[in-house]
């Protein structure tokens, strides 16, 4: 094993008095390719930090919108149930009507979307860092 680092300390080596050795102008051409490979690095990692930033910015909004929907449901719901009671006069085992169970459906729908949605949005938000990480 230290036989194969000195080999590569060597090459390394090697490799320095290459760049040393070689003319400025070659020097500076090859600073100028590194640099200019960077500031490509930096910029597509600022508007992937971009986008990413905006992706969790809209996951974190709907998903207090799904939670504030899903909260407004659950309270019209309760209101239904306690209207149609006190219309009814019956007690508190009495089977949700119909109309009960269309907001609890309208409920239920809202939630899945939204959450198909966030779902969707975390996908986009992975493969965009995917793609960040292969660039």
């Amino acid at each position: 094993e230290v036989q194969k680092l000195n080999q590569q300390l060597e090459e390394k080596n090697g490799e320095i008095q290459q760049m040393i050795n070689q003319p400025p102008y070659e020097k500076e051409r090859e600073i100028l390719r590194l640099q200019k490979s960077l500031a490509e690095r930096e910029k597509a990692q600022a508007t992937s930090d971009v986008l990413c930033r905006s992706l969790t910015d809209e996951t974190h909004q709907l998903q207090r919108k799904l939670a504030s929907t899903a909260e407004m449901c659950q309270h019209l719901a309760k209101c239904l149930e306690e209207k149609q009671r006190k219309e009814k006069g019956n007690s508190d085992d009495q089977i949700p009507t119909e109309r009960s169970n269309q907001v609890l459906l309208l409920l239920l729908y809202n939630e899945t979307s939204l959450q198909a949605l966030i779902c969707n949005l975390q996908d986009e938000n992975r493969m965009l860092k995917e793609k960040v990480a292969h660039v």
